[in-house]
């Protein structure tokens, strides 16, 4: 499977850290050509060099991902630095956790603008490119919360993370014509950056949780985008896949303890 995105020009959104930087460093393992996409660009270039470090494929570029001449210029330096585009993973998000009494507006309006505008607009920018591709593939980056969940204080996000799901179901069947297939990853707790910040005691909390008894690593979540953008998936779109190590699966923490 892996063999077929060797060479493959692969855009990471949001890929300086945490999950973006997981998928974005499997897929430059297994040979694609990666531009690692971040607001900060020297954030991107550092990550980018790490890949080429260990024998990858990468250079960063800098894009804010509400701003769609931002992303119209990512995709034109995706195209000239690796020959066109054949994958787009709109990963980049935010969470800020807070409650609905405390949210103002326009925190509700940042969170939509980058995670489901942003998503639309990578989106939209890429179709060009992604057309001229013989292995057209795009994967979102949504969540556990908000398709299947709910957590206090991310009402936000977690509408967010549903409404890329309804944006895909249909983005898919426009964009099957020409043979790109969209689906999307749901991540369960995966450890990054922003959960460390939750705490240890929120993190120990999170895995008692789950079935499995852990945590998921950010590259759980690259080999989930891999699968979806190889040759062999390319009878597949419109669909989610979670990983979760089954924490969505428990109707209540008792029938952890039954275990």
């Amino acid at each position: 499977m892996a063999e077929s995105l060797k060479g493959k020009s692969v855009i990471v959104t949001g890929a300086s850290k945490g999950i973006g930087k997981g998928i974005a460093r499997v897929f430059a393992q297994h040979g694609a050509k990666v531009l690692v996409v971040a607001r900060d660009l020297q954030a991107a270039e550092t990550t980018a060099r790490e890949f080429v470090a260990a024998g990858g494929t990468a250079s960063g570029f800098s894009a804010d991902v509400t701003r769609l001449e931002d992303l119209e210029k990512m995709a034109q330096v995706a195209a000239e630095r690796h020959g066109g585009i054949d994958v787009l993973c709109a990963n980049a998000g935010v969470f800020p956790q807070m409650k609905m009494e405390d949210m103002s507006p326009e925190t509700w309006d940042e969170v939509m603008a980058t995670n489901l505008k942003g998503t639309f607009l990578s989106v939209k920018a890429c179709i060009p490119y992604l057309k001229k591709s013989d292995q057209g593939r795009i994967v979102i980056t949504s969540s556990i919360t908000g398709p299947v969940t709910g957590f206090p204080g991310w009402t936000h996000y977690g509408a967010t993370k549903a409404g890329q799901l309804g944006f895909m179901r249909t983005a898919c069947m426009e964009l099957a014509k020409y043979r790109i297939t969209v689906n999307a990853v749901l991540p369960g707790n995966i450890v990054t950056e922003g959960l460390k910040d939750l705490g240890p005691e929120y993190m120990k909390g999170m895995a008692a949780a789950v079935p499995l008894g852990t945590l998921g690593e950010v590259e759980d979540i690259g080999h989930a985008a891999l699968f979806f953008a190889s040759r062999e998936a390319g009878y597949i779109t419109g669909q989610t896949l979670i990983v979760d190590g089954g924490q969505v699966l428990p109707e209540s923490p008792d029938a952890l303890r039954q275990m």
